[in-house]
């Protein structure tokens, strides 16, 4: 989790970048931008709202021989070993040369690039510093109005939307030896190649979050395809109530465990262990059995798990997360051969107020 209530920007160096397929040149700014009070506010609120509005998908810089060859690695590396501005503003100049080096694909849109030194960070309940690099592309037309003589004229201008980020990263200075932790946003995804692969060479950051994240994911999409056809819809949605208990329960995950505490039919566990076979690898858990659980993580699945059971009779049964013992002691599924129909049985001793 990051908070960016406190972040300051200490340095801000803007660059602009062009497309080499296009023949479009790279304006690189010789000093640092001189923020002002007025500005600062607005900046800040464009460059972080999209980190804050999105899933945090963290990623960390690699390369196929050794991290030590990643370009970009080197440079944050470089700046967060002495983040004076005169540093700052001089491998700014050589990130956005990279950046600029990466654009010959035609679909690339030319654009300002902001190099951003930034501190008082928290991630994870600790207090860094971060790099910021954010470009911004799409350009929205305005009115300006000036008063002249004795009336007022319109001007067609063009301008930056404070309003919408085209591409961000964080690089947070924190597990430098992985290959630090970063956080990026991106708007066009008909680029996202050149972003992602060819400026940044990021891979996924394998933690605790990103484990927690895909195995109840891997749980999910195993409740829909096996449980649901086995069973029904009511013991599908009870499996996965039963899996995010367990993780919200526990500190770590034990697999064998997690199975003897979820899965009551000894058949599906064996058809949990065949679905992990064939597609485990899908969702980077085949070789997975135990791993810290975090807990963020879990909460941000149980918001997005549905409890209820949608029936073709117009009726909806929502089922109760917080005390799932109700759903197995109080629902029962049957088959009324006169209708010939499915139907719930639900028991209760009194209706409650709404």
């Amino acid at each position: 989790m990051i908070n960016l209530f406190n972040t300051q920007i200490e340095t801000l160096a803007i660059h602009k970048v062009g497309n080499k397929s296009r023949n479009e040149a790279v304006f690189l700014s010789e000093e640092p931008y001189n923020l002002t009070d007025e500005i600062a506010p607005l900046v800040k609120e464009f460059f972080f709202k999209p980190f804050r509005e999105k899933e945090e998908n963290y990623y960390q810089f690699a390369h196929d021989v050794d991290l030590e060859f990643n370009e970009m690695y080197n440079y944050v590396s470089e700046v967060f070993t002495c983040p004076s501005p005169e540093k700052v503003q001089e491998v700014s100049k050589r990130i956005t040369q990279h950046l600029f080096d990466q654009s010959n694909h035609p679909h690339i849109k030319n654009g300002e690039v902001y190099v951003a030194y930034l501190t008082n960070l928290s991630i994870d309940n600790n207090v860094v510093d971060a790099i910021g690099i954010f470009k911004s592309e799409i350009k929205s037309d305005y009115l300006e109005i000036n008063e002249k003589e004795s009336r007022l004229e319109m001007n067609l201008k063009q301008g930056i939307s404070l309003d919408k980020l085209d591409k961000g990263v964080l690089i947070f200075n924190y597990h430098k030896e992985e290959g630090y932790k970063i956080l990026t946003v991106d708007s066009n995804k008909y680029d996202a190649r050149y972003w992602l692969e060819h400026f940044l060479s990021v891979d996924i950051f394998q933690d605790e979050t990103y484990y927690t994240k895909k195995y109840l994911k891997f749980c999910q999409d195993f409740a829909k395809e096996v449980v649901l056809p086995a069973e029904d819809k009511k013991e599908e949605v009870m499996f996965m109530n039963r899996s995010v208990n367990y993780f919200a329960s526990n500190d770590d995950f034990e697999e064998t465990n997690f199975l003897n505490e979820v899965i009551d039919n000894p058949d599906l566990i064996s058809e949990f262990k065949n679905y992990k076979v064939d597609k485990g690898e899908k969702y980077s858990i085949e070789d997975l059995t135990s791993f810290p659980i975090a807990n963020g993580a879990v909460s941000d699945a149980r918001k997005k798990i549905k409890n209820v059971i949608n029936l073709d009779t117009n009726i909806t049964i929502k089922l109760d997360f917080v005390n799932p013992e109700s759903a197995d002691k109080y629902i029962e599924k049957g088959w009324d051969e006169e209708r010939q129909m499915y139907y719930y049985l639900v028991y209760y001793n009194k209706e409650l107020k709404s």
